[in-house]
């Protein structure tokens, strides 16, 4: 039996011990998927913690044959989702935003020593992060769980609740979309 089945099993029948190792395990991938597709440390935060309650309240209908990533990334996605539904009115917070301190809120910091790669990588991801702010927030998604958070298709399609052909099919098109937007910046930036 693999480890995380295990896991699932024993908080099943309420062991605080599995559902902390299983928070643990998941809590980090959940935040920076919220975080990912808000923008918003706070309500990252908050829609981590909603989600983790959501999953321990409904563990008892997880089938635990499947994988436990893609059924938390679907409640995570769904409540970001409510978030956004609650306001009514999309608010955007630039993925340029700065904390109080004056430091990015978005970037995730690689404290290597190499001070011009650690430039240039920074401003690779500013770069890209100000392309994924351009699209839509239905192609955003799609290109966030397949080349951030390395999902399969098949488990895209059950985060999404959409076919497999669909998710493909969103992600070409994403895919599209992000290399004319890049190519449009890298004009603008010769001229």
């Amino acid at each position: 039996m693999d480890f995380e089945l295990e896991l699932v099993l024993r908080a099943r029948k309420g062991d605080i011990c599995a559902q902390d190792e299983l928070a643990r395990i998941h809590r980090r991938p959940m935040f920076l998927l919220a975080l990912q597709l808000l923008g918003n440390h706070e309500d990252a935060m908050d829609v981590v913690q909603d989600s983790l309650l959501r999953f321990f309240t409904s563990l008892h209908r997880f089938d635990p044959g499947r994988p436990v990533r893609p059924w938390l990334y679907r409640i995570v996605r769904n409540r970001v989702v409510d978030l956004f539904r609650r306001r009514k009115v999309r608010r955007h917070e630039s993925l340029d935003a700065k904390d109080e301190d004056g430091r990015p809120r978005f970037e995730l910091r690689d404290h290597s020593v190499d001070l011009e790669a650690d430039a240039l990588s920074a401003q690779l991801r500013k770069n890209m992060w100000k392309a994924l702010s351009r699209l839509s927030e239905r192609q955003r998604e799609i290109l966030v769980l397949r080349d951030y958070h390395d999902l399969a298709y098949s488990e895209i399609a059950e985060t999404l609740g959409i076919p497999i052909g669909t998710v493909m099919s969103r992600l070409h098109s994403a895919r599209k979309k992000l290399k004319q937007v890049l190519l449009d910046e890298f004009q603008a930036l010769l001229l």
